[in-house]
């Protein structure tokens, strides 16, 4: 008797796959297999944005890098079959694609595409086999704002001639950026995915992704000094000194909770995100389901001003002129309008950076009751249960944080003031080290192509420091390492730099990273240079405004 077919050995064209896509279907690919993702979706513990932004996609590396073994395991439950040869490819709906429905038959009378074919359509933005002339400036389609235009050599010579020197800024920095990185084409990505999965494999080899435990009984020692210490504070009525104790142990817990969203410190899910909650929500008010809905969607789209909720900071940031045309987030779904306030506050946020982050924390409480109150978090699977845990945990900081410690045990509402605004503004040099990462990157969106280790490498640094001031950091300064590698748990990320570095120099990615004080000039550096655009931008502003009046007063 002839053997049955599974469905999920049925091999899906691309056109076929379009076609799904195009009928709503969350099509994803991973190694090899078509996943839909349409029944998963509710159930992502991480949410369902950084899935969406891999609909059409070649997700192999991000799923890897993002879940343990056993979520891939799981994620097999979905496939609904396989593709045959290399994967171009698709913009994703949320980035602006857009999809062909399919008819039955249209492959073979010549109206679909192949696995290596092209797409003609704005669905798509695959890369054409290497030049053997135009090479790195011979480059796919570049998208900005789902709009793609074709980059080459006579792009970059007419720059200089481009009536919009705004426009002409971005394609100068792109042009850069293409002249920096290896080539987008599949040869030279396709390399690099290779190296990649190699690296990943000498890194689990050499123990990487095991955590120390002992590392952490030193911290569980730092934590307890610092928490002692804000209760003696407080006890003998030294508030400013108690309230620093507290924010330094805040500061320093933060570190732990990143681990705890990767799930690097048990590697077991629930353990380790009982831990991160406890200590979010039930020692800091943070709200740990929050952030890891917007971290994941950051390690996907790493400072992309659409789409990375971690660069946008209007009114107050901008660190690409690309802000000024009032991007629409697909993060947060709403447009980032730059207004009366955005153009009074920019061309002085090299100034304002430093005061601003000092207040950062209150900003998060914003976002994590934001998140907790209006439904975001997951209501099925797993993580079900985690917004009522959270909840829970809301209740409880706020009951020994805002009644016990500023109600009860601080006498007047001035020492109360100056309690809440030192514990808080004391943290500051967290959103300095997350920020620090990735404002003096690049923004730019180089294609759909683009392997996911080089995209990581260009938008991410990595901050230098003496091994013995890691503590203070946190594991934070190695951004570019840890985003190659988000589950590695913080204390073995040095380790893992000499691998990465290795990796930067077989394939010819740059390796950026500075000292502290030179990142944090560079990032002062990018935001005075963006603040600077403002006037520009304003000048062209009006002289389209006087052309555009000046032609009507001419038509009439």
């Amino acid at each position: 008797m002839t053997a049955i077919a599974s469905p999920k050995d049925r091999v899906w064209s691309r056109r076929e796959i379009e076609g799904l896509i195009a009928e709503g279907r969350k099509i994803i690919i991973f190694d090899g297999r078509v996943i839909k993702a349409d029944s998963w979706l509710p159930f992502h513990p991480g949410g369902e944005k950084a899935v969406l932004h891999m609909i059409g996609r070649d997700a192999t590396d991000e799923i890897r890098a993002l879940h343990s073994t056993e979520a891939q395991i799981f994620m097999q439950k979905f496939v609904i079959g396989r593709i045959e040869g290399r994967w171009a490819n698709f913009l994703p709906p949320i980035q602006g694609g857009h999809f062909r429905p399919y008819l039955r038959g249209q492959e073979e009378h010549g109206k679909g595409d192949s696995q290596t074919e092209v797409a003609s359509s704005s669905s798509s933005s695959s890369s054409p086999p290497e030049s053997p002339i135009f090479d790195p400036a011979d480059t796919p389609a570049r998208h900005r704002s789902g709009v793609s235009s074709v980059s080459s050599l006579s792009d970059a010579e007419s720059l200089t001639t481009s009536p919009d020197p705004i426009e002409a800024k971005l394609n100068a920095e792109e042009a850069l950026d293409r002249l920096k990185y290896p080539s987008l084409d599949w040869a030279s990505q396709d390399r690099i995915i290779a190296k990649y999965r190699e690296l990943e494999t000498r890194v689990r080899a050499a123990g990487l992704y095991d955590c120390s435990y002992g590392a952490y009984g030193i911290e569980c020692c730092r934590y307890t000094f610092l928490f002692v210490s804000f209760l003696v504070a407080l006890h003998y009525s030294h508030y400013a000194l108690s309230a620093a104790f507290l924010g330094m142990l805040w500061h320093q817990l933060v570190f732990t909770v990143h681990d705890a969203g990767h799930i690097g410190i048990t590697h077991n899910f629930h353990v380790d995100t009982c831990i991160g909650i406890f200590i979010a929500d039930f020692v800091g008010g943070l709200s740990l389901g929050w952030w890891k809905r917007n971290h994941n969607v950051h390690h996907i789209v790493t400072n992309s001003p659409e789409h990375d909720p971690d660069v946008e900071y209007l009114p107050f940031f901008a660190i690409t002129t690309r802000f000024f045309s009032s991007l629409r987030s697909t993060y947060y779904e709403r447009v980032f309008h730059f207004d009366a306030l955005s153009k009074w506050t920019i061309p002085v946020q090299h100034w304002l950076y430093y005061p601003i982050l000092t207040f950062g924390r209150f900003n998060l409480y914003r976002l994590c009751w934001e998140y907790l109150l209006s439904g975001k978090a997951p209501k099925k699977g797993p993580a079900w249960w985690h917004r009522y845990l959270e909840m829970v945990g809301q209740v409880f900081f706020w009951t020994w944080f805002g009644y016990g410690v500023l109600y009860k045990s601080i006498p007047t509402a001035w020492d109360r003031f100056v309690f809440v605004m030192i514990s808080h503004m004391i943290t500051a040099p967290v959103h300095v080290q997350i920020t620090l990462s990735h404002f003096a990157m690049s923004t730019n969106d180089l294609g759909v192509d683009e392997s996911f280790a080089q995209k990581m490498l260009r938008t991410t640094m990595d901050v230098d420091c003496p091994t013995w001031l890691d503590f203070f950091h946190g594991g934070l300064q190695f951004q570019a390492v840890h985003h190659l590698f988000p589950r590695i748990p913080r204390h073995n990320l040095r380790k893992a730099q000499k691998y990465v570095k290795e990796f930067c120099a077989e394939t010819g990615i740059p390796y950026v990273i500075y000292g502290f004080t030179d990142g944090n000039k560079e990032v002062i550096g990018r935001l005075e240079e963006v603040a600077k655009q403002v006037k520009v931008f304003e000048e062209c502003r009006k002289a389209c405004a006087r052309e555009l009046v000046e032609g009507h007063a001419h038509a009439h």
